[in-house]
């Protein structure tokens, strides 16, 4: 049977979202997924063109499409606090979020992926993890074993989370930072780009460097 779902968001992760259905698609034996169009409130030219280019449609703004009646949806936004108040807006409207997994992720044995969430290809994720509702992993990103991230985390390209780590809500791991291991990390934390976090850190902070700091 063939999921019909709207991708929301027309931007850089909103495509990549469109290469994970795509492979998806590509390696089942029957189609999974059809995409009937793109959600954004406000799309530049630019991705309107790159979405044409690729033979997708821009359905409209969000709030046109709550109006009507629900369906399957893949939310790509980047923003994890944005994306978790757009979650709500579609549950609500009773929508049900897909949940996309790259055909190229390692997967260990065992593990948790929540509803909504998208993987990227070249992921790694480990054995006993638990990925929240809505969680981002982008190309290339590696999760250690009993890692723990709550809902709405975004993890940018290469990024690395080493094993027993726990994530809390909406924290934001930059490209090509490391999360060592055992360490726990508050809620809205954005962690920078090639940061390495040596210590627990708490809510709400921003970690810049080598070793990680903040302020």
């Amino acid at each position: 049977m063939t999921t019909e779902l709207v991708v929301v968001g027309a931007g850089g992760f909103g495509r990549q979202t469109l290469d994970v259905i795509e492979a998806i698609v590509s390696a089942s034996a029957s189609p999974i997924y059809e995409v009937r169009g793109v959600l954004d409130d406000r799309p530049s030219e630019v991705n309107l063109q790159r979405l044409a280019a690729r033979g997708y449609r821009w359905l409209g703004s969000i709030s046109d499409a709550l109006a009507g009646e629900p369906g399957h949806y893949a939310l790509a936004v980047g923003h994890p606090a944005i994306r978790q108040q757009l979650a709500a807006q579609f549950d609500a409207h009773g929508w049900l979020p897909a949940t996309l997994v790259h055909p190229t992720v390692i997967l260990g044995s065992v593990g948790t992926i929540g509803e909504g969430s998208i993987i990227c290809g070249g992921v790694q994720l480990s054995t006993n993890l638990r990925l929240g509702r809505h969680v981002h992993i982008n190309p290339n990103a590696t999760v250690g074993h009993d890692a723990d991230l709550a809902d709405f985390v975004s993890v940018n390209p290469g990024a690395i989370i080493s094993g027993e780590v726990g994530i809390g809500t909406r924290v934001l791991v930059g490209a090509g930072a490391v999360v060592l291991q055992g360490l726990s990390v508050g809620p809205d934390v954005t962690i920078g780009a090639c940061a390495c976090v040596t210590h627990d850190v708490p809510p709400g902070v921003t970690v810049v460097g080598v070793p990680g700091r903040w302020s």
